[in-house]
């Protein structure tokens, strides 16, 4: 697993040991970030169910101003810690080692709205998508910018709802097992 693009370009992750993490593709993370390179510079990127943090060092390396990384597996928590090093990024990112629930509460206790969230959790913790696309649904007036855009990596046959509160699928990318679900603030939402 290596950083696809940016000034990390090329450089290798860790990802933790054993079958508890599916870390996105180094296809599948060129493809979202194809897709979101005009949003990506100086962004607030949050990546849920972190992982080895490929993803959100993805953003960091391709411009985004800061990252959010929560992840509650303690093997998964030192890889990012392991990748950060590696790379020397010394600011624009916190770890959250509670989870995606725990850091989401945070930031909306905070006041703190993102431009772009990307979630991936496990496959077979199937309920986590809805359970967190809901709740940035229902917070999305404090959590999400006007032009936010929310992400979730799910296994290509099973299809996420059309909406979770104020969001609004706007697009579905395929790309063998895995899909991307894109889903932005319906702009007459007033939740």
């Amino acid at each position: 697993m290596r950083v696809i693009a940016g000034r990390f370009r090329s450089r290798m992750l860790v990802a933790p040991r054993g079958m508890k993490t599916r870390p996105t593709s180094d296809r599948l993370r060129e493809t979202l970030f194809n897709v979101l390179a005009p949003r990506i510079e100086g962004a607030r990127f949050v990546d849920l169910y972190a992982g080895s943090g490929a993803v959100g060092i993805e953003a960091i390396s391709r411009g985004a101003r800061y990252c959010w990384f929560a992840e509650n597996a303690a093997a998964a928590v030192k890889a990012i810690r392991e990748n950060i090093a590696a790379l020397k990024i010394a600011d624009g990112y916190s770890i959250e080692g509670r989870g995606a629930a725990a850091l989401l509460g945070e930031l909306q206790k905070r006041g703190t709205s993102v431009d772009l969230v990307f979630l991936d959790p496990p496959y077979e913790a199937q309920a986590e998508y809805g359970r967190t696309l809901e709740f940035l649904g229902l917070h999305s007036d404090v959590l999400l910018a006007d032009d936010a855009r929310v992400i979730a990596e799910h296994r290509s046959k099973e299809e996420l709802a059309e909406s979770y509160g104020a969001l609004e699928r706007v697009r579905v990318l395929k790309q063998g097992d895995a899909a991307l679900s894109f889903y932005a603030r319906r702009p007459d939402s007033d939740l």
